[in-house]
């Protein structure tokens, strides 16, 4: 049999496995997953978790439950040889080891882009995995039963001051709806005001959802702002040390949660790690079909997709063009992908990945969103209804659909449930405190049977 190796369990890499285990006949080969978590996180849900919207386990899909013919490895490659054709895997316990390969898939993903500011590394946190959206919707409800048992003042003000850097589609979902479950809260504190709020969105460019034109972006930013935010437009992030924030524009203001969504940068095991082809932005080489090379000079038996490759957009007349690096692209690059090894395997035609794009949809709260298609353009109630219809379906399995939809028609019924479990990112606190508190033994006293 021959070894297929997939660098990557995210979306590009889950569905390049699915597919292969659907395409390939036993005996023919065998595919390997190597990733360090066990599941496929389902990102577009990450900005619901943040609000309470999507419980945090049905926005991730377990790997073991659905791949069920493929061998899982709990691990991170930290370097590609092909000229070897091996990989080094570091486990989360242990030594690094080696694994070799007939045939890789590089899917390793996307990771967080940083920049060098004073106290971001010590108090920001991401929005790229779902133990993140976790932390944030838990900081935000601890935030606000800590300031309702403070007077008006500083401290109060900096515990309900919450700060967004980056205007992609991640921090303006994740921004909207954080600020939708802030707001809705207010009814459950009577101690609390409107005007104890404080939401800011932090966005170097001059606007906001490039993906969408220049009108409906604009739109989004006086939607947030008469929803009482704060959007800085051309506007940096300067320092954050001990969550005092300093703003390019010269305004300064202390902020308890404070959120980095700055944008994607390659995965380091392609952009430092591999001798695999990269261009200057540090992304694979990838022709059409989605083998990784050149047209003239493909690599033999390597293929690569989702946020770590740059590959050519067919569907777009502009010459040089790359697919967008999102779930749309990724999910159908991972079934063409998993299609042209299996032919390739048998010696059959493959064929060049070409998708033209079905729209961008973003929701902006609960009940607010907005979609773009062309020229085609649906505000309000009507966007967010497409938008939960849209990643209801594009969700893996019937069995996360399902669920999500219970989630989604409970809490229609009943309302978001606002309980928050920070304690479970120090299970052993309460315990440890009860044992430093417990009264020492007396003095001669026997344990045990006599």
């Amino acid at each position: 049999m021959r070894e297929i190796l997939i660098v990557g369990g995210g979306y590009a890499g889950f569905y390049t496995a699915w597919g292969l285990e659907k395409a390939v006949r036993a005996g023919e080969a065998r595919v390997t997953v190597v990733d360090p978590r066990p599941y496929m996180t389902y990102q577009p849900f990450l900005p619901e978790v943040t609000a309470g919207s999507v419980e945090a386990r049905h926005a991730a899909v377990s790997l073991r439950r659905h791949l069920r013919r493929t061998r899982l490895v709990a691990g991170s490659v930290t370097e590609i040889r092909h000229k070897d054709r091996a990989v080094t895997v570091r486990p989360a316990d242990g030594a690094a080891y080696e694994l070799r390969y007939d045939i890789l898939v590089v899917t390793a993903g996307a990771v967080t882009r940083t920049f060098p500011v004073p106290g971001v590394a010590e108090r920001a946190i991401g929005l790229k995995h779902v133990e993140e959206a976790v932390a944030i919707r838990d900081r935000l409800l601890t935030a606000f039963d800590q300031a309702a048992s403070l007077p008006p003042g500083p401290a109060r003000r900096k515990l309900l001051t919450v700060t967004f850097v980056g205007g992609g589609f991640s921090g303006v979902e994740g921004f909207g709806e954080l600020l939708s479950l802030a707001t809705a809260m207010l009814k459950y504190y009577p101690e609390l005001g409107p005007e104890d709020l404080s939401f800011h969105l932090v966005e170097a460019r001059d606007r906001i959802l490039p993906e969408v034109s220049d009108g409906p972006g604009e739109w989004v930013v006086r939607s947030l702002e008469r929803r009482g935010a704060r959007v800085h437009l051309d506007t940096q992030l300067v320092s954050a040390v001990d969550g005092h924030v300093v703003l390019s524009d010269g305004e300064e203001f202390d902020s308890e949660l404070i959120v980095w969504t700055a944008g994607n940068a390659s995965n380091p095991v392609v952009h430092n790690h591999t001798d695999l082809p990269v261009d200057e932005r540090g992304l694979l080489v990838v022709r059409p079909d989605l083998r990784v090379g050149t047209a003239s000079e493909p690599l033999p038996d390597v293929w690569a997709a989702g946020d770590d490759a740059a590959v050519p957009d067919l569907a777009l007349p502009i010459p040089g063009a790359r697919t967008v690096p999102n779930a749309q692209h990724a999910v159908r690059q991972g079934k063409r992908l998993a299609k042209n090894i299996a032919a390739d395997l048998r010696g059959r035609r493959i064929r060049d990945y070409r998708h033209g794009s079905l729209g961008v949809v973003a929701t902006l709260g609960l009940g607010r969103g907005i979609f773009q298609y062309r020229r085609l353009v649906i505000k309000g109630l009507p966007a967010w209804l497409m938008h939960r219809g849209y990643h209801v379906l594009a969700v893996p399995t019937w069995e996360r659909k399902i669920r999500v939809l219970s989630v989604w028609l409970t809490a229609a019924v009943f309302g978001r449930d606002l309980v928050s479990l920070a304690s479970v990112q120090h299970p052993r606190e309460a315990f440890v405190t009860s044992a430093d508190t417990r009264p020492a033994p007396l003095s001669g006293a026997h344990h045990g049977r006599e």
